[in-house]
This record gives structure tokens, sequence and C-alpha cells, in this order.
């Protein structure tokens, strides 16, 4: 089959969500209202709650909520055949995570930009909220573990990335300068802020670097883990206009200059699918599709990260209400243009099905590496770069995703460590320095006790994160619902997704519950049950709220034409 044709569909129908789906919701649904005040200007104070252009703010989720999962999920899924991985990732961007997205940002943005986790309180009641925080830290704590284990994975097998990776930073330090500080238009420092992020890649190429074999006892891995998270605590400490929304934005930029390339170069070499469309040889060893597609596969369909993000900074930053369905939105339906590009690098970068199945020998092979070797195979064919180039380009590109997931996301930990001081009145976690020590903690100890000194087992992190991360997602769709049912407005839009997701997450769930028995990791068996019973009570306490709130009729009546009560 041919690979233009599977991208002309897939964007195509991405589009036609975004277009159509997207604006009943936002008229019909979540009722976006361009006078209402948000918290950027009620609660501004220019270090959390800064109001931003939507177009910067648009970047700034849309590479938070991205990372590399998005790629390595859909990476791996292809095991099981290219077609239920498209499937997934088309229905589910415009049905699952566009709506799940979107809801995230309004439902905190009229509540005083309150985290999901804080929300619970509000709209379901105090038990489900501690419950539901427990379930968001442990998730952050997995995300930040799993993308520092995959950022230090990546900067090891490609030397000639360490340099553009790290040069990104210091471009956004001098953008968030110029735009925030003195106030220069946009377009300039865009311009100049990419060139230098890919003129730097030569320099990259020339100068490699690599880190010591062995210092103070730990390899090139454990010492890049420290380094990153050193860097990310530092990051999130800082107010968010100087490095984390122009290091988001200017990655955006980045990702869509890379995304255009290769899908430029696609219909240049126009490379055939060699691999099958359901694959009847899966390895042994690997689990079955149902339920665990839709777990593999989460941030490109639908992820729960997504709701802390756009509860977590998001909300804080919107300048105008109807802003949320653009960066909302619109930013889940970019994220699925990037799985749906990993899935063809995947599946058309290799040259033949033999040396497909030569990646795919067992669950979890291709990831990242497949990516970056097909996807540059891809571009070098198409437009003539030496591959080495080409796979250096694509490593920046997902590196500098996944930085900026950590970043969000140690401040994301820090903000539910320093929400469980207020709200357990421990003054000292409301200590933005203890929390962040906290967070970056935990999260150390996680990496290294799933992976080792070395590192080479964190990647069995990422089942677990999948599940929790798709039970999230459902949470956060139910207490949507909730606020929906409370307003008299129709819910069917978010329980539907709601119902599937959270089934098919608690069936994964429980077969990781033995897998993790049977291979004796006892660290994750512990986290996963915790998760497990957190979740289903606070889906008993959501059930119970939203029954309560039906039979009292809502507050606006069942008619969606109604007008609309403010949240």
């Amino acid at each position: 089959m041919p690979a233009i044709l599977l991208a002309t569909i897939g964007l195509t129908l991405l589009f036609l969500g975004y277009r159509f789906y997207s604006r009943f919701i936002a008229e019909r649904i979540y009722r976006l209202d361009p006078e209402f005040q948000t918290p950027a200007h009620a609660m501004r104070d220019d270090i959390d709650y800064v109001p931003t252009p939507r177009f910067v703010l648009w970047g700034h989720h849309f590479t938070a909520v991205a990372g590399v999962a998005p790629i390595i999920g859909p990476a791996i899924a292809v095991i099981w055949g290219w077609l239920p991985a498209f499937l997934w990732v088309t229905i589910g961007t415009i049905f699952f995570a566009g709506v799940h997205d979107f809801g995230a940002v309004w439902a905190s943005v009229r509540n005083r930009a309150q985290s999901i986790g804080a929300l619970t309180g509000d709209v379901v009641g105090p038990r489900a909220r501690s419950l539901f925080m427990i379930v968001i830290f442990l998730l952050l704590l997995m995300v930040n573990a799993v993308f520092g284990v995959v950022i230090a994975d990546a900067l090891q097998a490609t030397p000639s990335s360490v340099i553009p990776v790290w040069a990104a930073t210091i471009v956004a330090l001098a953008l968030g300068q110029l735009l925030f500080r003195m106030k220069v238009p946009l377009l300039w420092p865009t311009v100049i802020g990419t060139v230098i992020l890919y003129a730097v890649i030569w320099v990259g190429e020339v100068t490699p670097i690599e880190l010591p074999a062995s210092l103070f006892g730990l390899g090139p891995g454990a010492q890049w883990i420290l380094i990153l998270f050193a860097y990310a605590a530092i990051a999130s400490l800082l107010p968010i206009w100087i490095l984390l929304q122009p290091r988001a934005y200017i990655n955006g930029v980045q990702l869509f200059v890379g995304l255009g390339l290769m899908y430029a170069t696609l219909f240049i070499a126009r490379p055939e699918i060699v691999a099958p469309a359901f694959n009847a040889e899966v390895p042994a060893a690997a689990p079955p599709l149902m339920p665990l597609l839709f777990v593999t596969i989460g941030c490109g369909a639908v992820s729960g990260f997504h709701g802390l993000v756009g509860s977590g900074t998001t909300s804080k930053q919107l300048d105008r209400e109807p802003d949320a369905r653009f960066v909302g939105y619109l930013g889940s339906a970019g994220e699925g243009a990037l799985a749906l590009a990993a899935i063809i690098a995947a599946t058309a970068g290799f040259a033949s099905l033999e040396e497909w199945r030569a990646v795919y020998t067992e669950f979890g092979g291709g990831g990242l590496a497949a990516f970056v070797e097909g996807g540059a195979t891809i571009v070098s064919d198409g437009s003539g770069l030496r591959h080495e180039t080409a796979a250096t380009l694509l490593t920046m590109m997902a590196v500098l995703f996944a930085g900026t997931t950590m970043d969000t996301g140690v401040r994301l930990q820090r903000y539910i460590v320093q929400e469980w001081g207020a709200i357990y009145r421990i003054a000292v976690l409301r200590n933005a320095y203890v929390a962040t020590f906290t967070a970056v903690g935990a999260c150390l100890i996680l990496a290294f006790g799933a992976g080792g000194t070395d590192l080479t087992g964190g990647m069995v992190l990422w089942p677990l994160f999948g599940t929790t991360n798709q039970l999230l997602a459902g949470l956060t769709l139910l207490v949507v619902s909730v606020i929906l049912v409370k307003l008299g407005r129709p819910a069917r839009y978010t329980l539907v997704p709601m119902a599937f997701v959270t089934t098919v997450a608690l069936l994964a769930a429980l077969y990781q519950l033995w897998d993790l028995y049977r291979t004796s990791q006892y660290l994750l068996l512990v986290l996963d049950i915790l998760i497990v019973i957190a979740a289903v009570f606070v889906m008993l306490e959501a059930a119970s709220a939203l029954t309560r709130h039906r039979d009292h009729g809502g507050r606006g009546g069942n008619d969606p034409d109604a007008p609309a009560p403010t949240a």
C-alpha cells in the first residue's frame, strides 16, 4: 500500500474533525463565551497566570502534551499491524482526544484554573479529589521517569543531537526575553530562532558529545538522568514566560517544520508500507491486541496527561475562552498527525517485510529507534539529505518534545504537592522548593528503581504508564461529564468515550497485574494495585455524583440550546 494514501486519508480525517466536530462541541456543548474573563486576566501574576496569544499558547500546549509518547506508542503498536494503530489514532483523536483535551481546558478555565484533580473536589467530593490526586501524582511520576529514560537513551544513541538539543534552551531563554519582556513582535524572533535550531545540527554532527563511560560508578544513561532532572527542577521554578513557554513555542514551530519535511518527502519518495495491515505472525510473548492496543497508543489517540497540562498550565494562560478550541482540540489533532507520521515511519521506512520483522521480534521493539531510522530513510530519500543528518534532525525533534514534557510534568508535580500542602494544611509542602525536591526525588527513585543504576530496564515502565494514562483520561472525561450534567447540558459526547477508555484501561491493568506478578516486578505491581483501587473508587464517587445531578435535572434543563449558565 502506498504510504501517501494512508497519510492523505489520515490528515483529511483529522482536518474534518477539527473543522466540523470541534465547532459543534464548542458551540453546542461547552458553549464558549468571548466575554468571559479568563483566570489569566482575573488572577494575573506574570509567573503562572499570563494572558498569552493563542498561537504561542498552542505551541506551548502542543509540545507539552506531545513529547515522545505519540511517537513511541504507535511505533510499538504496529507490531499488531498498521491498520489497528491507524484506526485508533484517527478515530481516537477526533472523538476522544479532542473532546477530552478541549474539555479539560474549558472546565479548568470556568473554575479558577484549578487542576482537574482539585476540581474533582468541587464537582464530585473531597474523597474523590484525594484519590484522584494520588492517581495524578503517580502518572506524573511515571511520565517524568519514562521520558527521562527515553531522552537519556536517545542522547546516547545519537551523540550528534546533544548540542542541538541544549542549544534550544538558550534560544528559548532569548526568545522569552524578546517576546515577553521587550515585547518584540512574534515573526522575526520565531524565524531567527528556528534558523538557529537547524543551523546547530551541523555543529552537533561535527562535535558529537558523549559522557564518560563511568563517573562515580554511574554509566552515561544515569549521568544524563541526573543532569536532566536537575535542569527540569530549575525550569519548573522559573516564571513560565522565561523558559517553559518560549521553549514550548519554538519547539512547536520546529515540530511543524520537521513534520512538514517528513510529509513533503513522503510524497516525493513515495515509499510503500511493507508491514502487514494485520500481523498474523505476532511474536509469541507479545500481549494481545485487545485491550493492549488502546493503552500502548495513548498520546496520539487520547491521553490523561493532556488533561493535566490543559488544566494545570494551559488554562492559566488562556487569553480568551474561544481560544480553548484552537489550543485544546487543534493541539490533539496536531498530535494525531505526529502519531500518524510515526506509524508511517515505522512501517514504510524499511526496505522489505523481512527487514521490518527483524526489528519487531518482541513487544517493545521498534519505538523511538524505528521512528528515527525509518523516518530518516524517508526524509533522506525524498530530500537528498544525508541519512545521518536526517536521523539527527528527527532525534532532536523527539528529544525536544520529551524535554518540554518533562519541564511541564515536573512543574505539574510541584503543583500537586503544593495543593496537598494547602488541602491538608502542611505548610512545608506549600514551599515551591520543597515541593520540587519532593517531585524530582520521587522521579529519580522510580527511574533507578525500575531500570537499575544503568537504566537498562527503564522502559519496563511504559505499559504501566499507558494504562495509568488511559485510566486518568477516563476519569477526566467523567469529571467533565459531571460538570455538563450539573449545567443541564448533553453529556453523551464525553460519557461514551469515557466508558470505552475506562473499560479497556481497567482490562489492561488487570492483565498487567498478573504479568508484573509473574515477572516478580513487585515495585510496579504495588503501584498498579494502588492506581486501580484509587481509580475505581473515584469512578464510584463520580458515578454517584452524576446520578445525583441527573436526578435533579441539572440547572439548565436538557435543551442544548438553552442559555448557558456560568460554571
